[in-house]
């Protein structure tokens, strides 16, 4: 186990940078708390469209890509923090999530409906995972 407290900001490139007071990510020891990820197409700007599983798959692509940036994978997600603008695409947020997660690699999880998001978006994901030694 890394015994280190340094504090050290990750932003992953192919990622979007919103120009908010946050970045992709924070690395503090062994573990990386990833800010919440959302699903923006970044050849035009927007939200991607589509519905809920192909906003879920970019957002998870993102979160795929700061963890990687940050030393560690989707298997050392430790626990997942989900925003649904719907509970009613839960079912279909469930495939996709799987996808990534598949059985017997699911971290910790909670789950809300929310009463927005950023304009067009309509899943939200944070994480915290470990990093290996």
């Amino acid at each position: 186990m890394s015994s280190s407290n340094q504090r050290t900001v990750i932003n992953a490139e192919g990622v979007v940078d919103w120009g908010l007071p946050y970045p992709h990510a924070i690395k503090f020891g062994n573990l990386v708390f990833l800010s919440g990820q959302l699903a923006q197409d970044e050849a035009t700007g927007e939200p991607v469209e589509g519905g809920i599983k192909p906003q879920t798959r970019k957002v998870l692509e993102n979160i795929k890509a700061v963890l990687e940036a940050s030393g560690t994978s989707m298997d050392m997600v430790l626990k997942t923090t989900c925003f649904l603008m719907d509970r009613n695409d839960f079912d279909e947020f469930n495939v996709v999530y799987r996808e990534f997660f598949p059985k017997g690699k699911e971290p910790a999880r909670s789950t809300f409906q929310v009463a927005k998001l950023a304009p067009g978006y309509i899943v939200e994901i944070e994480v915290i995972a470990g990093i290996p030694d």
